[in-house]
Order: structure tokens, then sequence, then C-alpha cells
């Protein structure tokens, strides 16, 4: 009898079921994600399932704006039980679709329900998830908790007050560490709508004005300082190409009071600016021993009506084309030649730069960590089982998997863990059919090491993550 999606979902080969069981209980870490720490310190029971399952997750309204679902029902001003009852209609449909393992993974995981959602059991499953959530355990920490994560990095501006990771590092009776990440892509955005304001925010935040290219710079070096005081061990620049002009900063000035006089910047001028101000970061990355995250690109808002309605992140985005090569090797080697380069991850949306990314890891590693730079996880429109073999077949051809940081989760939704045990079932599947074809011995002390490796100790001493 065939089961749906029992223990050894995804796994074909003994070999690989031998190799998860090394693996499964792992912690996890949670090093790029987007939870709020607010609602962790908060710590808040959700009012029902749809609050915890379908609130701000865009991966599952793309889903059912193609089942042709009314935006009522989605983003809209529908009930909560009548938006969960659309989304189980949608999920049969959705064969193939990650979101289809994701939300049974969640289901079994977190409420012990192994039956399929659908229009049949959808009443059902609503008053069971339901009942479950009140009696307790589903607040953010104890989401947290039970899924075994060590510690979450999340996703901040450079002028967030961080005040809720200062409240959070008192919480002694709370397992998980939660450390800011560095995200300063408001900063960098120069011809952007966004940077205007966003330049006001951060003024107000220093306490000074901010009038020359000069000023950003140490003002965004206090804040780096900042971070660093809370635990933060990453930075992340989302990119949808990498650009790499060279210029002097009296130039940059010229630049910097242009925009904030809203004259506009020429191509080159607003690639010269992105070029040194990440230049300028990535060196005090270096200084302090974080990792630079650089996701490369995403094309965002593409939909200008949907866009004005509803914002952005809200499933609008796709995957660009834009070259990668040329700008990521020149912006990598201006900083390796001043012994100034960080850590670096490299993410590709587009998974035709897979063997780009992959290739470029070999020009720039040195001894001061295995796998310095490193070729990130299969990411957002590729976290699903063909994406994830591509990247990981791509790192092994041209890198070394055994050094591999892992899977990032990458989301809103403190029920998205599971997606790490979808990543490992995946990892050991691929490795245990090396085993199975004769490929690889079955030295399975080797073949543990490597899949732990992978699934956290990796990323925890990559990120000098510490058990205090």
């Amino acid at each position: 009898m065939i089961k749906f999606m029992d223990d050894d979902f995804l796994l074909s080969t003994e070999s690989a079921k031998k190799l998860f069981s090394s693996c499964r209980n792992e912690p996890i870490f949670d090093w790029h994600c987007h939870l709020s720490p607010q609602e962790i310190y908060e710590n808040q029971t959700p009012t029902d399932i749809t609050a915890l399952w379908l609130g701000g997750d865009h991966y599952k309204w793309r889903a059912m704006r193609s089942m042709g679902i009314s935006e009522k029902y989605i983003t809209g001003d529908s009930s909560s039980h009548e938006k969960f009852q659309a989304w189980a209609h949608a999920m049969p449909y959705l064969i193939g679709n990650p979101l289809y393992h994701w939300t049974h993974l969640e289901l079994q995981r977190y409420f012990d329900i192994d039956e399929p959602l659908s229009a049949a059991s959808c009443e059902r499953i609503w008053e069971e998830t339901n009942r479950k959530i009140q009696s307790g355990g589903f607040t953010p920490r104890a989401l947290i908790e039970k899924s075994h994560v060590a510690c979450v990095a999340t996703t901040d501006d450079p002028a967030d007050s961080l005040a809720y990771h200062q409240l959070l590092a008192k919480e002694a009776d709370f397992s998980c560490k939660v450390i800011p990440a560095f995200r300063p892509d408001k900063a960098v955005g120069i011809d952007l709508p966004a940077f205007l304001p966003w330049l006001q925010a951060m003024e107000q935040r220093a306490g000074q004005k901010i009038t020359d290219f000069t000023t950003l710079c140490e003002v965004l070096k206090e804040r780096i300082a900042f971070f660093d005081s809370l635990g933060c061990r990453a930075s992340d620049q989302a990119l949808s190409y990498i650009p790499c002009v060279r210029m002097d900063k009296d130039k940059l000035n010229l630049i910097f009071k242009k925009a904030i006089h809203g004259e506009t910047l020429t191509a080159g001028e607003i690639d010269g600016y992105k070029t040194e101000l990440l230049r300028v970061l990535a060196k005090e990355y270096d200084k302090h021993g974080w990792a630079m995250e650089i996701h490369i690109g995403a094309m965002r808002n593409n939909n200008t009506k949907m866009f004005r309605l509803l914002g952005p992140d809200t499933g609008y985005d796709s995957i660009d084309d834009a070259p990668v090569a040329v700008g990521l090797s020149r912006f990598l080697d201006s900083l390796a030649v001043e012994d100034s380069l960080p850590k670096t991850i490299l993410f590709c949306l587009n998974p035709k730069d897979n063997y780009v990314l992959g290739s470029m890891l070999g020009n720039f590693q040195n001894d001061e960590a295995p796998s310095k730079i490193q070729f990130g996880s299969a990411w957002w429109f590729n976290d699903n089982i063909d994406g994830m073999r591509q990247q990981m077949r791509a790192l092994m051809n041209l890198g070394v998997l055994s050094k591999f940081v892992g899977m990032v989760t990458d989301s809103r939704s403190f029920l998205s863990y599971p997606r790490h045990e979808y990543f490992r079932r995946i990892l050991c599947d691929l490795l245990g059919g090396l085993v199975e074809n004769g490929e690889y011995p079955a030295d399975f002390d080797t073949l543990s090491e490597i899949v732990r490796g992978v699934a956290f100790e990796n990323a925890k001493q990559y990120f000098s993550l510490t058990d205090e």
C-alpha cells in the first residue's frame, strides 16, 4: 500500500533512510528569515489557523491567484473561515508544488493531522487546528522551541532600534537565541522612492543630519557596531544585478547631494554609488567577522496596479535574467586585493546562474574558513525538489558540498520549519543515491558527519554561533 507522506517520504533508498535518521533531529539555525522580533517578544497566541498560516504568506497567495480565487479571499475583507476554505479548496490541485508538501508537513508536525487538506476535509481540519491552537502551544516561542531552533537571525534595517532584540536578550527562559541581521537595501537603493524617507529615519536614529556620502558611511559603520553588540553575525544584500563602477569620494559626495535634492541620477552614478557603498559595508563586515549574503536576481513589484493596492512582498515578484558573472567577479576581486573580502554567501534566484556562482566560489577561497565563499541554498522560486537538487548538484560538481551551510527558511511564518526537514530529506536522498549507484562507498560514519554538518554544524561554525 502506498502511504501518503509517511516516514520514508522522499527517501527512495535504504541508504537515504539511514542517512536521514542521523540528521533529522539536528537543531535548526535559522540564519536568514523574515520573522518579526516584536512578535517573538510579545508571544501572542494566534487567533486562528488562518492568521497563523495564511497571513503574510505570499507563496500561498500566488498559488490561490493562479487558481482563479478572488482577491477577496486572499488579502481582502472576507472572514478567516472563508479564506481558509479557499485555501483548502485549492490544495488538491497544487500537485507537484512544494506548497502541497509544506502544508501537509506542517499539519503533521504541529497538529498531528495526517489527512490531506481538501474541500472535503476542510471543516474537520478547521475545527481541529483551531481547537489545538486555543488549547495552547502555538505562540511564536512555543513553535520555535518545538521546532528545535537554536538561533533565529531576523532581517533588520540599519535604522531599526533593535528594541525587541534587546528585550529578547533578557529572556532567560527562552532557549532560542534571537539575533539581528543587517539589511542595508534602503541605504543602497539611492535610485528608489524609499531612499529619502529612509534617510530621514536614519537621521532620526543617528541623531544627526546626513548630508554627504562620507557621513552616511560613518553612520552606517556605527550601526554595524551596534548590531554587532547584539550578536549580529550576518548582513544581507538583495541585488537584481551586481554593480561594479569605481568612483572617488568627491564624486560620491556630489552624487549623494544630487539625490537628496531630488535630481535625476545617471545609470553610471547609481552604479558607482551602490558599488562604493557596498564596498564600505563589506569591509566593515570583514572587520566584525560577519558573513555577507548577496541575494541576486529578484525582479520585484512587477504588477503596478497591485503594488499600488497592496504594496511590496505580496506575491508580484519574479526571476530576473540580468548578467551576473562580470560584475560579481570584479566586485569580489576589488575586496580580495585589499584583503577585506568577508565570508560571503552567494544566492542566485535564476537557476541559469547555478554554475556561474558555483564556479565563482573557487576564485576567492582561502584558509580563513572552510568554504569561505559559499553557494547559498536554492532560494524562493527554487526551494523545491528540483531546485534543491540542481543547486546541490552544481555545488558537488564545482565545490565542496560537505562544507555547505545548508538551508534557509526565508519565511515570515512560525510554521515554516518543516522546510528544513524537507531539505534534509532531499539531501539524504541525493547522497544515498550516490551510495546505491556505487559512486561513493557505504561509509556511513563519514556520510553521517556530512549530513549533520550540512543540516546544522557547518552553519554554526561558519557564523561563529556559540552555545552560550
